[in-house]
């Protein structure tokens, strides 16, 4: 049973005041929490707290937002500054760095860095634990994997941790993370590419529990995370989907024990990627926007990468307005890309991979919802030119769904011939993800059974995904 709703005295406190108000003309507008975080990009979890006063501090660009969105005149600015001075914010801040200062030097078991909590966070619904790489490993089941030779390139072949953390492995944890993720794109998440990331995860969780001057802690932690987002990548390739799960989210909580926004971000979108791959594109509409939360404080490449995330979880939900409405969003986010100014590990995101994802979410509209093809087509053959070789699977999948598109929608035969491509380049991936368009494609292509390119394209496609 759904519990009662906490009462509300708006007598207690000014942060009560603001959220009695708050809860009140939410109602009125009759929108759920989770409705009206979308609309403000903050997550049901944060309107809820600040409703029950308990959320320490509301940035003023959210109550903007509020009164914008609800139609207040300006009541939630005005009331700001008295429910949450910055003042006492900062004093705050100034009190916990005077804890973190006082605990033992060297342990990195401290939580000064997150940027989504206080330095003991009380548990919310949909938040993650406190980071713990020894319940990490076991849920994911990464303790368990045996050694193989080609690790020893990456990480003593032993697994030995070392008793305190120096600037070297946090180099070593960086350059495994850039290294598995080369392969990954090249080759696909199965096979060697999944094992070696395994191992190197399993030993890079390990050095959370080693000795850490304060001054490595951060870039620590961000190393994990990086690492992590590329490991959960390889095992969502490969299907093992609730490691992958279990993968970005010990991501996600390093990247807040860091600071590290833009990490953080990448994490939520493939997380949203990933539940809109599963079939649960309402989960991956609350991760994408999720990710989006303090959108301030991320690139515009990164914000595009969002968007196109919430473009594919409307996109997958038929929802058309929506889908193309968060399109528009993310092709003027990345209007305004900076490359300058993003994380090295985002330079994957470029031209093509941009068409090649937001070309997802309209080949959904086109077949869930009878919206014209073009629209994807165009993109997906952008996508496909501008890929280079270092991104062979993003390729082959991008020509396989334009081929899927065409023998949907267009002409088989045509289809036919740049479905005869894509097997040439994806019959050397292992990757589960470009089995399953393959799959699509045939299924797509038996609607045409006296078209002989067709006939000829689902025969060789049924004895590839069954090699």
């Amino acid at each position: 049973m759904p519990q009662p709703e906490k009462k509300l005295d708006p007598t207690a406190s000014p942060q009560e005041w603001f959220g009695y108000e708050l809860r009140t003309r939410r109602k009125a507008e009759e929108l759920s929490a989770r409705a009206l975080g979308r609309l403000v990009q903050v997550s049901d979890d944060v309107i809820l707290n600040i409703e029950k006063g308990k959320y320490p501090s509301c940035q003023c660009d959210l109550a903007k937002r509020l009164d914008d969105i609800l139609g207040t005149g300006g009541v939630f600015d005005r009331a700001w500054p008295m429910a949450f001075d910055p003042r006492d914010a900062d004093k705050n801040r100034a009190d916990a760095d005077k804890r973190a200062a006082a605990r033992a030097e060297g342990t990195v078991l401290v939580r000064a860095g997150r940027i989504l909590g206080s330095d003991e966070p009380p548990s919310r619904p949909g938040s993650h634990d406190p980071v713990d790489r020894r319940s990490f490993l076991q849920a994911s089941g990464l303790a368990a994997i045996a050694p193989i030779e080609v690790t020893q390139a990456f990480a003593p072949s032993s697994l030995a941790l070392p008793e305190s953390i120096g600037a070297s492995h946090i180099d070593q944890i960086q350059e495994v993370a850039t290294a598995i993720s080369g392969w990954d794109n090249k080759f696909g998440g199965g096979g060697m590419v999944r094992d070696v990331a395994g191992r190197a995860m399993q030993w890079s969780a390990g050095l959370l529990q080693a000795q850490c001057p304060q001054y490595l802690r951060a870039d620590l932690f961000a190393a994990v995370s990086r690492l992590g987002i590329v490991v959960g990548a390889s095992a969502f390739d490969s299907y093992a989907h609730d490691e992958a799960t279990t993968t970005f989210k010990f991501a996600a909580d390093c990247a807040e024990e860091a600071g590290d926004w833009h990490l953080r971000a990448k994490t939520y979108s493939f997380l949203a990627r990933q539940a809109v791959w599963i079939g649960q594109p309402d989960d991956g509409l609350t991760y994408a926007e999720k990710g989006l939360v303090r959108r301030d404080r991320l690139t515009a490449t990164e914000q595009a990468m969002l968007q196109t995330a919430r473009a594919r979880a409307f996109g997958k939900l038929g929802n058309v307005r929506d889908c193309m409405a968060a399109v528009g969003e993310a092709d003027d986010a990345f209007a305004q890309s900076r490359p300058a100014e993003d994380p090295p590990w985002m330079a994957y995101y470029d031209e093509a991979q941009h068409n090649g994802d937001t070309a997802h979410a309209l080949f959904d509209l086109a077949i869930l919802a009878g919206q014209d093809p073009g629209r994807a087509a165009s993109r997906f053959y952008t996508a496909v030119k501008g890929h280079s070789d270092a991104f062979k699977r993003s390729r082959a999948i991008s020509r396989t769904k334009l081929a899927a598109l065409m023998m949907a929608k267009g002409d088989p035969q045509q289809a036919a011939v740049i479905g005869h491509d894509a097997l040439d380049e994806v019959g050397r991936l292992t990757s589960r993800r470009a089995a399953d368009d393959l799959r699509q494609l045939g299924a797509f292509a038996s609607k045409h059974p006296r078209v002989q390119e067709a006939v000829g394209l689902r025969e060789r496609i049924t004895a590839t995904v069954s090699a």
